[in-house]
């Protein structure tokens, strides 16, 4: 989900289905997670759990019958070099 990058538009030129059902399971998902915790929450915005991408980008890429491998060190650390989105 391009760790909250703008991935419906510069990754995926638009908003295909494929995109936005990531999208709209990303903002269902943060929005039960409100409704169970949200009285624990800071009065702030906040970025979408880690948790709940990686288990969007699982499914997605179970449904696609996707496999990846293990990333590089090299893609490690480029993921990590991000400080923030677009």
């Amino acid at each position: 989900l391009a760790a909250g990058r703008v991935v419906n538009l510069a990754g995926a030129e638009g908003q295909p289905g494929a995109v936005m059902d990531m999208h709209f399971s990303a903002r269902a998902l943060s929005v039960e997670l409100l409704a169970r915790s949200g009285e624990t929450l800071d009065n702030r915005v906040h970025t979408v759990p880690d948790d709940i991408d990686r288990e969007i980008a699982r499914l997605k890429l179970e449904a696609l019958e996707v496999t990846i491998d293990e990333l590089t060190k090299k893609q490690l650390d480029y993921l990590s070099s991000w400080e923030q989105g677009t």
